[in-house]
């Protein structure tokens, strides 16, 4: 007997990249040792203060039940500190900031939120499969709106006027933007907030990569006049602070925004692990000298990856910010997919295809800084060694 699987995953694929790496496992089972430079999970520790401030707190035999579903009160009076240090945002710990346990749940929590069925939500093209997969999953009706190098991948206002005027409820943005890794203006951000209040939608900028080889001062959307009206703005440790599998983000915006997704949150989750909030609390307290040690070996690193790209003849701009290096792949490659899989499989190197953003990705490549630079030489050198792939 098989039981059916609901109705809502129908049009549900696995996440792109638990399906890719289980073949890049098979692979490695094959004696391959595959280098992975599709996944941005960094490579490099926490500060020592958060992993001591871990080891400290989770010693404490009062610390392991369970946790205030809106997490302690000195961890949000952390990050609206950090917010107010880092984007010159000042913000009410008690009410417009709410911990989360990592922002791609809080895409999720947004969506579960404030998305009826056939309800309209705007999604980049490209940008991050979540947008519109949790959309689908509520029954949401995702409507795309393209990003082009040529605008630098930026929206279109003029397209977003025609979208916006046929209803919307909720538009997605993430700036620094993932995976082309282009900044946002202040300018840009004034003109999606006046959007929203015009529309009367709910503006939501997913920002966890603004500390990440940045080329200005970091850019919150709540920074904008009128923002909080109606925006609010995820944001993460997970890049910034090397903290990727600790699960450590939050939402920023008004109380009853924050109240609302408070509804979802308190309904799957049960609060924070004690000692990973006192972590958190010492990583927002991380230097600037901190933050530049790291951007210096992702700074070293991206200069290997654009020599890599410049031997496979891609097109790049060398001043994006992040994690990624996003590249154009020649025209002479008719199926970009099908060429990074025979990289992958005969030079035993991963590489993201841009398509798994959408369609506007279809002739792009994204690299990861997420592997030390051996192992970034390393890929230029199988490469090199299998050439029938670029003939």
């Amino acid at each position: 007997m098989i039981i059916p699987k609901a109705d809502r995953l129908a049009q549900i694929q696995e996440y792109y990249f638990a399906r890719k790496l289980a073949e890049v496992a098979a692979l490695n089972a094959q004696g391959k040792q595959v280098i992975n430079l599709g996944i941005g999970s960094p490579d490099l520790p926490p500060s020592e203060a958060t992993t001591a401030a871990l080891t400290a707190s989770a010693a404490q035999a009062s610390g392991h039940g369970y946790q205030p579903y809106r997490s302690l009160p000195s961890l949000r009076k952390a990050m609206v500190d950090w917010y107010s240090s880092t984007y010159q945002v000042q913000l009410d710990a008690e009410n417009e900031v709410l911990p989360l346990m990592g922002s791609k749940e809080g895409v999720f929590h947004i969506t579960m939120a404030f998305l009826n069925p056939g309800d309209k939500v705007l999604v980049p093209n490209p940008g991050y499969p979540a947008y519109a997969t949790t959309a689908r999953m509520v029954g949401a009706e995702h409507v795309f709106y393209n990003l082009s190098a040529e605008n630098n991948w930026l929206p279109d206002m003029e397209e977003l006027e025609k979208q916006a005027s046929q209803g919307v409820k909720l538009m997605w943005i993430n700036y620094p933007h993932m995976p082309t890794g282009a900044e946002a203006t202040a300018e840009t951000l004034a003109q999606l907030v006046a959007l929203a209040r015009k529309h009367k939608f709910l503006l939501v900028n997913d920002n966890p990569y603004s500390l990440v080889l940045p080329n200005k001062a970091p850019l919150s959307l709540l920074s904008q006049p009128g923002a909080l009206d109606c925006c609010l703005e995820l944001n993460s440790l997970s890049k910034s602070h090397n903290m990727a599998g600790w699960r450590v983000g939050m939402i920023l915006g008004r109380k009853d925004y924050l109240d609302t997704i408070l509804t979802v949150k308190s309904n799957i989750d049960s609060g924070m692990f004690q000692a990973v909030q006192h972590a958190a609390i010492e990583a927002l307290r991380n230097s600037d000298e901190w933050h530049a040690e790291r951007n210096e070996v992702y700074a070293e690193r991206k200069q290997v990856a654009h020599q890599l790209l410049d031997m496979l003849e891609c097109n790049y701009n060398p001043a994006t910010v992040g994690m990624f290096v996003w590249a154009r792949v020649p025209d002479s490659i008719p199926d970009v997919e099908a060429f990074l899989d025979d990289i992958l499989y005969q030079a035993g190197v991963f590489l993201t295809p841009g398509k798994i953003f959408g369609s506007q990705g279809e002739r792009y490549l994204r690299v990861s800084l997420c592997v030390p630079v051996a192992q970034l030489e390393e890929s230029i050198k199988r490469i090199k060694q299998h050439t029938i792939i670029l003939n």
